[in-house]
């Protein structure tokens, strides 16, 4: 039988505390506002949760990815932009130096990064490159000892907030090959483009970015040139995991606030929870919940037991497809079992419904999941 470790639920208790004593109170108005709370970013750092993964000659835990999904999933439970900007920070931010990283970047930017001072973006998806990756159109060319960037990027989290320290950059070097550049905030020639008007992840932060002759040191390459496309790659198969874990917070608070309605809620002299109609629709979800749990901690199981790239490939595609599907439908139970509140901004499930479909869209759609996991089967799939 599977079950987390004590060590793994006491962990999940304190994140949960921490969450609803430090973002549960704040979150519907700073949704209203678009408020992005950096403070609680600092909280959150100062907790550990940013360096769950990173050895702790950076700062970090030296912890496993169970634990990082443990967190992102009790986030999430509690608001999808807190969790994204976990996920993030970690899957998209941290993780490729820390990856990838000469030993120089990881001491310039890991400790900050780790202890929450600091966020970092990675600069994939353009304009007319999305799902299609490899058609990026941003070009690095080496001058003398700087490369010099030139191109654009388009919804990228974590890249323009006060305590953003830098981007990683995916670039054409040359005809076929693409290659990744950190670029630090405030490089001149480096433009953060207005936020985006989101429909949902309004607490979260996002933006195009727009690069002219922005120059960086050659240094600033990471990893090997022309290992760019190999490396988002990967980077991305991790984020499919915790994907799928902030799909099973959103679809766990979506059950347990539709429980608790439909125990309040009366028609007709009894609770709504005693029509079949809506009981047996909350057992489905509780049933698909539990489904999508059990996916996502087998994927971060297998990474953290060292298994086959392969292997674990196909568990997070297969955990990010079900989950993220699974999340968008409970939110739309949880607005049926709400009815007319459920279309009103004060009871959160209204935010879950706004913030849910990202999820099937966000690195990799539930189209390229579906395309990887056939591979995975043998599949000659284009």
């Amino acid at each position: 039988m599977f079950e987390l470790s004590a060590e793994h639920e006491a962990f999940r208790k304190s994140v949960r505390d921490f969450a609803e004593r430090e973002v549960a109170p704040h979150v519907a108005q700073w949704d209203r506002e678009h408020h992005f709370p950096v403070d609680v970013v600092h909280a959150m750092g100062e907790l550990g949760l940013f360096g769950l993964v990173v050895p702790e000659q950076y700062g970090g835990a030296d912890g496993d990815f169970t634990s990082l999904c443990i967190a992102i999933e009790e986030l999430g439970r509690v608001d999808q932009s807190i969790g994204i900007t976990l996920e993030a920070g970690v899957g998209l931010g941290i993780n490729p130096i820390l990856t990838y990283g000469t030993e120089e970047q990881k001491q310039r930017w890991l400790p900050d990064l780790v202890a929450g001072r600091a966020l970092a973006g990675f600069g994939l998806t353009e304009p007319e490159a999305g799902s299609d990756a490899g058609a990026t159109k941003t070009r690095a060319v080496l001058d003398g000892d700087e490369w010099v960037i030139n191109g654009a990027k388009a919804f990228i989290t974590n890249s323009g907030t006060d305590i953003t320290s830098l981007v990683t950059v995916t670039a054409r070097t040359g005809a076929d090959e693409i290659s990744a550049i950190v670029v630090p905030s405030g490089t001149p020639g480096f433009v953060v483009e207005p936020a985006y008007d989101k429909l949902g992840w309004h607490i979260s932060d996002t933006h195009g970015l727009t690069f002219d002759d922005c120059r960086v040191p050659e240094a600033n390459l990471l990893g090997n040139r022309g290992d760019g496309f190999r490396q988002f790659l990967a980077v991305l198969d991790d984020g499919r995991i915790a994907i799928s874990a902030l799909a099973v917070g959103l679809a766990q608070a979506c059950l347990d606030h539709s429980v608790r309605y439909a125990k309040e809620r009366q028609t007709f002299g009894t609770p709504i929870g005693s029509r079949q109609a809506v009981a047996f629709s909350l057992s489905d979800l509780a049933v698909s919940v539990e489904a999508a749990r059990l996916l996502t901690y087998k994927a971060a199981w297998l990474k953290d037991a060292g298994r086959p790239s392969a292997q674990i490939k196909q568990a997070a595609a297969i955990a990010k497809l079900y989950s993220s599907e699974a999340a968008v439908s409970a939110t739309r139970v949880a607005t049926q079992v709400f009815g007319g509140n459920g279309f009103m901004e004060e009871f959160p499930v209204a935010r879950f419904y706004r913030d849910a479909k990202i999820l099937e869209i966000g690195e990799g759609t539930s189209e390229v999941q579906r395309m990887l996991i056939a591979r995975g089967l043998g599949l000659p799939v284009r």
